[in-house]
């Protein structure tokens, strides 16, 4: 697999690429490692040049430097590595309820591609000022998902908006509560 090819695909050409992914049985250790770790490093080393070198400015106090930028950058590596995994665990543990196949693979590479604008667009991080275009891109996952449920997942074409629902949700709050988690732990020191 081209990484190059694929994300410029997934994110172009959505309908045709979700039919040639359908067709690869490419395990989910491949994918993570092929493709969500060297693409969840443009977030993570955007966000350590944005808030360790760079940061940002609230009421005229700078806030940054590299103790945030560390953090940031171990918030969006861990977020985007364990938020793939953990939604697509949610999505093939629903898939019976659903009348859709369940294949642990299938669910992974579903999250995987579809987190592709979330780990593209991560390399807004690079100015604070602008980090908002970030969660922007991040919104045409949810497309992505939508668009990526039936061929992979293979639910009748009626479940597809329910499952869909569903899954959203589940995606939202795994980013949301790992980001929590770890913001918690990783920006307490900041603080101090």
């Amino acid at each position: 697999m081209d990484i190059i090819n694929r994300v410029k695909n997934i994110l172009l050409t959505p309908k045709t690429e979700w039919q040639t992914i359908e067709t690869e049985n490419t395990p989910h250790v491949k994918v993570f490692t092929s493709y969500v770790v060297p693409l969840a490093l443009i977030p993570a080393i955007a966000a350590f040049i944005g808030y360790g070198l760079i940061g940002y400015s609230v009421l005229g106090v700078h806030i940054g430097g590299i103790g945030w930028g560390i953090r940031y950058a171990i918030i969006q590596y861990v977020t985007m590595l364990g938020g793939t995994y953990l939604t697509a665990f949610v999505i093939d543990t629903l898939a019976n309820s659903f009348g859709a196949t369940k294949n642990l693979d299938k669910a992974y590479s579903l999250v995987a591609y579809a987190y592709t604008p979330a780990l593209v667009g991560g390399v807004f991080y690079l100015i604070p000022a602008i980090s908002i275009l970030a969660s922007l891109a991040s919104l045409y996952s949810l497309y992505l998902l939508y668009i990526g449920l039936q061929p992979m997942m293979k639910q009748p074409a009626e479940k597809t908006v329910p499952y869909f629902i569903v899954s959203l949700v589940v995606m939202a709050a795994v980013a949301v509560v790992l980001s929590i988690v770890l913001g918690a732990i990783l920006l307490t020191g900041a603080m101090v």
